[in-house]
């Protein structure tokens, strides 16, 4: 599979990811009662409508669906070498683009066509599912606590019935995941109810903290790289 991210993920990175992945969920389901992060949910609900004949709802649900399809082959053709030799950072550039949409969002007013902001959000949420896909030495997600919270749970299992080190701090890891999607949904109910449509600029700034952590920690391994080594005395 075509990768643009190959550093694993700091911890403080996949918590400010979570938090966005959690604030998006909120934020888009309490304006518009649609799930713009993974689309099980919008799947579902299509097949609700559909069943019922409510067939402009259904295919209303289906348009943020195709826009997280976009997002996904997106980064799979940033991915591409040939697409590489051009772009010289293609992780900077996919966060730029989320923060910027998310801004985008953030000044519309308050009458505009839900359908931006799903399909929008929908995109958002499919580039930042397809590039943070690795925390440490372990898989995880942003968008979805159902997996982290099931590899967390097996983890701490793993940990009280044999001490392995490692499993508690995988299980630590884990925690740390769901708790920052947690906050992050609670922080977007809370401000999407009180501030509406531009409450969406907090996300923006948590990518913002992420993208200037991302650049401090490769400036950081340049430096590394660059010192001459030591060399033993005589």
């Amino acid at each position: 599979m075509a990768t643009i991210h190959r550093r694993p993920d700091t911890l403080a990175v996949g918590v400010l990811l979570a938090a966005v992945g959690g604030f998006l969920d909120a934020y888009t389901f309490i304006r518009h009662t649609v799930f713009a992060n993974l689309q099980s949910g919008n799947v579902l609900l299509f097949c609700v409508e559909a069943t019922a004949r409510h067939w402009h709802r259904a295919v209303l649900l289906l348009i943020p669906v195709a826009a997280f399809c976009v997002g996904v082959l997106l980064v799979e053709a940033l991915g591409l070498p040939r697409v590489e030799r051009l772009l010289r950072r293609p992780l900077r550039l996919v966060l730029t683009v989320q923060i910027t949409l998310l801004a985008a969002i953030a000044a519309l007013p308050d009458d505009a066509p839900e359908q931006i902001t799903t399909v929008t959000v929908s995109f958002v949420a499919a580039l930042q599912f397809s590039t943070f896909t690795t925390l440490r030495d372990m898989p995880y997600t942003t968008l979805a606590e159902s997996g982290n919270l099931q590899k967390g749970l097996a983890a701490a299992h793993q940990w009280l019935a044999g001490r392995r080190p490692e499993a508690a701090r995988r299980a630590a890891r884990y925690t740390a995941i769901v708790t920052g999607f947690v906050v992050g949904a609670v922080l977007g109910a809370v401000l999407t109810r009180v501030l509406g449509a531009p409450a969406v600029a907090v996300a923006a700034a948590l990518l913002a903290t992420v993208l200037a952590l991302l650049i401090r920690e490769t400036r950081r391994l340049q430096r590394r790289q660059a010192a001459p080594p030591l060399h033993p005395g005589p």
